[in-house]
C-alpha cells in the first residue's frame, strides 16, 4: 500500500481515456461549441483539477499493477471492463450520426456513458491499488465531468421521459446504496493510507517488509518492521491457537520500532501462511505444537543471521505464551528476554472464572440455571464448543473497565490483506470445522498447561496483563509469576483492560512493553 514507481496499469488506463478524445477532436457534434459557452464554472473548475490528479497519480502509484491474483482482483477486472465498456462507447459514438443526443446517451444502459464509464473504471482501479489519492482525484473529477455531461444531456434532451414513481424510487436507493458502499470504501482506504504514512519507516537503515519466510519446508508469513536493523529482535507470537493478529500489530509497533526491530509472526496453518501452503497441507496436518517449536526456532536462527543478533526477544500472547515459554525454557542460548501477555497459567481457568461469575450472580440474584447447565456439560466434556458455551455465560460478569473495538483496528490497518479476511471469515464460521482444521492445536491446549515445561527460565523474564482478564485469569498469572525463578523478573497489570489490550490499547501496551523490557535487562 502506497508504493511510489510507475504504474504501466495507469499508463494503459490514460491511452485507452486520451486516444479516442483526441479522435473526437475532428469528430465533434455540430453545435458542440454553442453549449460549451453554458458550462457551470465550478464544475468546469473540478474537472480541470481532477483531470491533473487522475493523471499523475495514476502514473506515479506501483499500486496499480497487476499483482497475485486474489479476491480484491476483482476490482481490477471491473476496472478493466469499465475501460472497455468505453472504448465500445466511442465505437458506437464514431459509428452514429455524431449528434449531442449521441455524445450525451447511455450505453447498455449505463447513464452518460462517456463520462461515467471512465470515472469508474479509475475508480475501481483505486480501489485495487488501495491508494486513496486516486480516490480522491476521480471524486473530484467525476462530480465535474459526470456533472458537465448530465447538464449538457439534459439541454440538449427536449422531452426526457419521466420515470415512473416506483422506478424513481428504486433509482434514488440505488444511488444511495452505492454513494454510502464506495463512500465507507473509500473512507476505510483513506484511513488505511494515513495510518501506512503515520507509520511508515523513515530511516535508511530501518526495515519495513511483508514477506514469506521458509521455515522447516512451509513458506510462513512475516511483517517485519524496525527504524534500524542493528536494534534488539521481538518476536511477536499470536495466540489462539489459530488466531493470527499481525495485521494489528503496526498499532503498537509504531511505538516500539524506534528501539526495536518488531517481527510478526503468521503461525503454520493459520491465516495467510494456512493459505499460502493450503495446496499442500490443506488439513492442517503438520500445524501441531511440537513443530511450531520447530518452525520457532528456524525462524529464530534467520533473524539471529540476518540482523546479526545473538538472541532474540519473545513476546507471546494468550496460547502464543505456550510456545514463547516453551521455547524460552528449551533454548535459553537464543533468547535475550521472554515476555508474557496475558500468560497461561495452569489448566483449569475457566472453572475458576465461572466459580466467580456464579457468585457474583448469585449475589445479583439472577438466574444460574442455564449457566449451571453450560458447566456441567463442560465438565463432562471440555472440548472448545462447550469451553465457548460456558463463557458465553460467564463473560457478561467480567465486562473489562475499559474496551476499545480493535476489529477497527485491523479493518484499518496498512497491512489487512485478503487473506487476513478470508481467515477471519473461517473463525466466524463453523466452530466445528474451524477446530477439525487445528485439532492437534486445539487437543494440546486441553490436555497441556505451562508448569509442564518447568519452571526455571534463565533469561530475565515480564508478564504483562490486562487488570481485567478473565480469559487467562490474573490469578492464574500471578500465581504462575511466583512459581517461576528467572534473573529478573516483572509482572505489570495494564489498568482497567482485559485479555486484548495489545489489540485495543496499542500505545499503552508498547509503553507498558518498553518500561518491562528496561526493568529486567538492565
Amino acid at each position: 500500500m502506497i508504493h511510489f514507481g510507475f504504474s504501466y496499469i495507469g499508463f494503459i488506463f490514460l491511452l485507452m481515456l486520451f486516444i479516442p478524445n483526441m479522435i473526437w477532436t475532428k469528430h465533434k457534434p455540430k453545435d458542440y461549441e454553442k453549449y460549451v459557452g453554458n458550462e457551470n464554472k465550478i464544475l468546469l473548475m473540478f474537472e480541470r483539477i481532477g483531470e491533473v490528479l487522475v493523471c499523475i497519480i495514476a502514473l506515479i502509484f506501483s499500486d496499480f499493477n497487476f499483482r497475485e491474483p486474489n479476491l480484491w482482483s476483482i476490482w481490477l477486472v471491473l476496472a478493466v471492463l469499465a475501460m472497455l465498456l468505453y472504448e465500445g462507447y466511442w465505437i458506437r459514438y464514431f459509428h452514429s450520426e455524431q449528434k449531442m443526443t449521441d455524445f450525451y446517451s447511455s450505453f447498455l444502459g449505463i447513464p452518460v456513458a462517456g463520462a461515467s464509464l471512465p470515472i469508474a473504471a479509475f475508480f475501481f482501479l483505486g480501489i485495487y491499488g488501495a491508494n486513496f489519492f486516486l480516490l480522491f482525484a476521480t471524486i473530484i473529477l467525476g462530480i465535474g465531468h459526470i456533472g458537465i455531461h448530465l447538464s449538457h444531456k439534459k439541454e440538449v434532451t427536449s422531452e426526457e421521459k419521466k420515470k415512473k414513481p416506483i422506478i424513481l424510487i428504486l433509482y434514488i436507493a440505488l444511488i444511495a446504496l452505492l454513494v454510502i458502499l464506495f463512500g465507507t470504501i473509500t473512507v476505510i482506504i483513506g484511513i488505511r493510507n494515513y495510518n501506512a504514512i503515520k507509520g511508515c519507516v523513515h530511516s535508511s537503515n530501518g526495515v519495513e517488509e511483508e514477506t514469506y519466510l521458509d521455515l522447516c519446508g512451509q513458506k510462513q508469513y512475516c511483517l517485519i518492521r524496525g527504524e534500524n536493523v542493528n536494534n534488539p529482535v521481538i518476536i511477536w507470537i499470536h495466540g489462539g491457537p489459530a488466531s493470527p493478529d499481525t495485521m494489528e500489530t503496526y498499532a503498537f509497533s509504531n511505538v516500539l520500532k524506534e528501539d526495536y526491530t518488531v517481527v510478526a509472526w503468521n503461525q503454520r496453518g493459520c491465516g495467510r501462511t494456512y493459505y499460502k501452503n493450503k495446496d499442500v497441507d490443506p488439513n492442517n496436518e503438520t500445524a501441531t505444537f511440537e513443530q511450531a517449536q520447530a518452525d520457532l526456532d528456524a525462524l529464530v536462527d534467520y533473524l539471529c543471521d540476518r540482523f546479526h543478533q545473538e538472541k532474540v526477544i519473545l513476546v507471546g500472547h494468550s496460547y502464543g505464551t505456550m510456545v514463547g515459554s516453551k521455547y524460552a525454557i528449551d533454548h535459553p542460548d537464543k533468547v535475550a528476554a521472554y515476555i508474557g501477555v496475558g500468560q497461561m497459567g495452569a489448566g483449569g481457568s475457566d472453572i475458576y472464572a465461572y466459580e466467580d461469575a456464579l457468585s457474583i450472580a448469585k449475589e445479583n440474584g439472577d438466574d444460574t440455571e442455564a449457566m449451571v447447565a453450560a458447566f456441567e456439560k463442560y465438565q463432562a466434556d471440555a472440548s472448545l464448543e462447550n469451553m465457548l458455551a460456558l463463557r458465553n455465560y460467564v463473560s457478561p460478569y467480567h465486562t473489562p473497565e475499559k474496551e476499545s473495538n480493535y476489529i477497527w483496528t485491523a479493518l484499518t490497518s496498512p497491512y489487512l490483506g485478503v487473506n487476513d479476511v478470508l481467515w477471519f471469515g473461517k473463525q466466524l464460521g463453523s466452530l466445528s470445522d474451524f477446530v477439525d482444521l487445528n485439532g492437534q492445536l486445539f487437543d494440546y491446549i486441553s490436555r497441556e498447561d505451562v508448569y509442564a515445561y518447568g519452571t526455571e527460565f534463565q533469561m530475565p523474564v515480564g508478564f504483562i496483563s490486562g487488570s481485567c482478564d478473565w480469559i487467562t485469569p490474573v490469578k492464574y498469572t500471578e500465581d504462575y509469576y511466583n512459581t517461576i525463578t528467572a534473573p529478573q523478573k516483572e509482572m505489570r497489570l495494564i489498568d482497567g483492560w482485559g485479555h486484548t489490550v495489545p489489540m485495543e490499547n496499542p500505545e499503552e501496551f508498547a509503553e507498558t512493553l518498553k518500561q518491562v523490557l528496561r526493568e529486567i535487562m538492565q
